[in-house]
């Protein structure tokens, strides 16, 4: 089994994550913020990933460390459970549509983290999540996992749906690249190493 349980407490958030990638979609989220609650669990869904994500944080002055801290953490554990990523299929992609949103999503487990966010999402909230914190969510991520990820918001104009594309895109996207490669073993590179 692929798995990884890390634990992160500051001043501001203490954040508890267990992940099996190869898991059946199973999830236990709290963090305090609803919304995101039903994101990180659509994620792990739609990844086959097994996920128990427990977090505190100062939300009385507001979402920011929560869910950056959460996507710290979670990154950590993925690159914590991907090992050397032998055997790997090492890149994922998706075309995530949700009513009148498109997302594309690519990635590779390429040890060399890079965000593009190409996202016209409006500004404001959905529930008490603030919509510019996907973005620093995902960057947090993609900085602790090692992860190179592409986001394209190719349509939408309703926040939840947009929202809930990306997160259900990138789980589909991590998914496929984290399946086993049946025709090789080694490490999905020129180089050797990831």
């Amino acid at each position: 089994m692929r798995e990884a349980f890390i634990e992160r407490k500051t001043k501001e958030t203490e954040i508890h994550v267990r992940l099996n990638i190869d898991g059946t979609g199973e999830s236990q989220i709290e963090t305090g913020i609803s919304f995101f609650d039903h994101m990180l669990t659509a994620f792990a869904r739609f990844a086959y990933f097994d996920l128990v994500l427990k977090a505190s944080g100062d939300l009385e002055v507001d979402a920011h460390h929560t869910i950056e801290d959460c996507g710290i953490v979670l990154g950590q554990a993925l690159r914590e459970a991907c090992g050397d990523k032998r055997g790997i299929e090492r890149l994922g992609e998706a075309l995530l549509p949700m009513d009148e949103a498109l997302i594309q999503v690519a990635l590779d487990l390429s040890n060399r983290p890079y965000l593009v966010w190409d996202v016209n999402c409006p500004d404001g909230m959905v529930g008490e999540f603030p919509v510019e914190m996907a973005e620093e969510f995902f960057r947090a991520f993609v900085v602790q996992s090692g992860l190179t990820l592409n986001i394209r918001q190719l349509s939408g104009k309703n926040r939840h749906h947009i929202l809930e594309a990306i997160f259900k895109g990138v789980g589909r996207a991590l998914g496929l690249a984290l399946r086993q490669n049946v025709r090789y073993s080694g490490i999905l590179s020129t180089k050797g190493v990831l």
